[in-house]
């Protein structure tokens, strides 16, 4: 093991024993790279001294813990993803007396908004419990709150119509010269919580997971420990909808393809 490897070994475990989330098998090129870019932030030399940093400074660790938490998410991202739900599986829920649905690696909730107007449109709304977690506390916060900037609303709006939207996107929401407010009956049909993958267990039984673009992040082992947690969160035939770039191998006895394209597949 070189040295650099070794530095950020020591990094990682300092990280988990202060703060009890563990990116030790996170792809570690991803890792490095976030490590690298607040060593040049903060004009620090190496990474034996960031630890050094992170040990003494909360603040710091505060800072390492955004840097390693991954908010990339917009409403109605891959709008054919939600075209697929709303025509191919969503028929396949309809019939159940309640839906339980896990968006897990939520971030700031534009997905989970996303799937509570989906399903207020196709009249499962009242029978609908949405639930959103993150590991990072600070994005929940936001998600709660409703609050859009105004600026992304317009690619937003395109993405709800590419999705098959069925009404002018702006009955959602209200909005002034800065922001874009949630209606509150949306939100009151999510519940957010904190939820780390890596070390929590599973807190119910879904009849849909979707966590899109978390996974590519997550070296083999833990991708299969966190395959394993949504296999004992889900019921018989339920489904788990993964992120454009992620796939499960066709090998695996928990899982199987229901729409490839779009990367949903439904439990064995």
């Amino acid at each position: 093991m070189d040295k650099e490897e070794l530095e950020l070994d020591l990094l990682l475990h300092a990280v988990y024993k202060l703060s009890g989330y563990d990116f030790r098998k996170y792809m570690r090129a991803s890792i490095k790279r976030r490590v690298e870019n607040r060593l040049r932030l903060e004009r620090i030399a190496n990474m034996t001294l960031l630890t050094e940093r992170i040990i003494h400074d909360e603040h710091m660790l505060r800072k390492i813990l955004s840097d390693f938490s991954i908010n990339v998410t917009e409403m109605f991202r891959d709008p054919s993803f939600f075209q697929t739900f709303r025509k191919e599986v969503v028929p396949l829920l309809a019939g159940l007396p309640e839906i339980r649905i896990w968006h897990a690696g939520c971030s700031t909730g534009e997905e989970p908004y996303s799937m509570a107007i989906l399903m207020e449109e196709e009249g499962l709304g009242a029978i609908t419990r949405i639930y959103a977690t993150d590991m990072n506390e600070k994005v929940l916060k936001k998600a709660e709150s409703g609050i859009i900037p105004l600026h992304k609303m317009q690619a937003y709006t395109k993405n709800y119509m590419l999705a098959g939207g069925k009404k002018s996107f702006s009955e959602y929401y209200t909005a002034d010269s800065e922001a874009a407010y949630l209606n509150k009956h949306l939100l009151d049909r999510i519940i957010f919580a904190q939820h780390n993958l890596v070390t929590d267990r599973s807190f119910n039984e879904f009849h849909v997971i979707i966590c899109r673009n978390v996974l590519i992040y997550f070296n083999l082992e833990l991708q299969g420990h966190v395959l394993n947690l949504f296999n004992a969160s889900l019921t018989k035939k339920g489904f788990l909808g993964l992120g454009s770039k992620e796939s499960i191998r066709t090998e695996t006895e928990m899982f199987e393809p229901f729409n490839i394209k779009e990367k949903f597949y439904i439990k064995k």
